[in-house]
């Protein structure tokens, strides 16, 4: 039985949507000093989560926003079916010790920044191939523990260029379901990895912007709409130097989203308050800005329909350090209110 229907080279459209039932989100300090300080779910100030180090504190922010999630659904742990769930970390360290109480089947994913996107994909395949009821995709990140893996100790106090952003400290997490709700993943557009040559990794906005073009030129040409179908089109954390490429790269390919776009990570802080240059990043940057300031807009009715776009920079201090290019991917989620 044919549970969706394939759309163009990348997309699904989902005969029968799944739906988004429940979402949580959990952040830092300096992420509830930014604009969206008052509409997150839970703030922890201290970022070790009162944990021994920066890695379980990450952890524990997304066994909380987990919990929650299933919580803020009316459901039980043992309902949930499949749980998807990722993070920046060598194999995904804040996701395996944070999950593992759980005792839910676990697919670890890792798409950079974009793992938001990427799990909730699947989890909206699984559960509209009739394969869960319920499923949770998560994700995570912290300030503390990407600096200390991809760039400097934080004790090293060394400047930041303009270029960069700030990783977002703070987890994600979603209820996919077959059951009614006020919103329904209406399909998907798998995004395709991008690399333009890029090679300053503290300019991923650039390095991602060009895997954000391709995967929305690609859905609009797949869904046969224009940006104008949308209330909004939202990347994940590209910042204000991303969000000027990937307009220009959409342009140049017959297509104008500057009146219909939003970045996560533009949204998440303040940045000349705050000093985050270009703007936030991180897997939660995407995920808690979704979680708190879109999936709210969609329930009250202000916005009907939008493409959520988390993008994600593919590199590792392996490859960096050996002189590669920094690899870009997105993936789109067709988000619309269905009551």
């Amino acid at each position: 039985m044919q549970m969706g229907e394939f759309l163009g080279r990348q997309s699904v459209q989902f005969d029968n949507p799944p739906y988004l039932l429940a979402a949580s989100s959990i952040v830092g300090k300096k992420e509830s000093e930014g604009p969206l300080g008052s509409l997150f779910d839970e703030i922890i100030e201290d970022p070790m989560a009162g944990q021994d180090n920066w890695e379980e504190g990450e952890s524990e922010f997304v066994r909380r926003a987990i919990q929650l999630a299933i919580t803020k659904a009316g459901l039980k742990n043992s309902d949930i079916r499949y749980l998807f769930a990722g993070d920046l970390l060598g194999q995904l360290i804040a996701t395996s010790f944070g999950v593992k109480d759980f005792e839910i089947p676990l697919f670890g994913i890792y798409g950079a920044c974009s793992s938001a996107g990427e799990g909730i994909s699947l989890a909206a395949m699984m559960v509209a191939a009739g394969y869960a009821d319920h499923a949770v995709a998560a994700s995570s990140s912290h300030f503390g523990s990407a600096e200390k893996q991809f760039r400097f100790p934080l004790e090293y106090g060394n400047q930041r260029p303009l270029s960069s952003t700030w990783t977002v400290t703070g987890s994600g997490a979603f209820v996919v379901s077959t059951r009614k709700s006020q919103i329904k993943i209406g399909g998907i557009t798998t995004g395709k990895i991008v690399d333009y040559g890029i090679k300053d990794s503290m300019n991923m906005g650039a390095a991602m912007a060009p895997a954000a073009a391709q995967v929305i030129y690609q859905h609009l040409q797949d869904f046969k709409r224009n940006p104008e179908d949308y209330d909004k089109i939202i990347t994940g954390d590209l910042g204000t130097i991303g969000q000027e490429i990937l307009i220009r790269l959409l342009k140049e390919n017959g297509y104008d989203i500057s009146k219909q776009h939003m970045d996560c990570g533009i949204e998440i802080y303040s940045s000349e308050d705050q000093d985050t240059n270009a703007g936030g990043s991180g897997c939660a940057c995407s995920a808690v800005t979704l979680s708190s300031l879109v999936v709210p807009k969609i329930c009250n009715g202000q916005w009907k329909r939008v493409l959520f776009v988390p993008t994600g920079a593919l590199l590792s201090t392996v490859s960096f350090n050996e002189g590669q290019s920094v690899p870009g991917i997105a993936h789109g989620v067709l988000l619309e209110r269905s009551i």
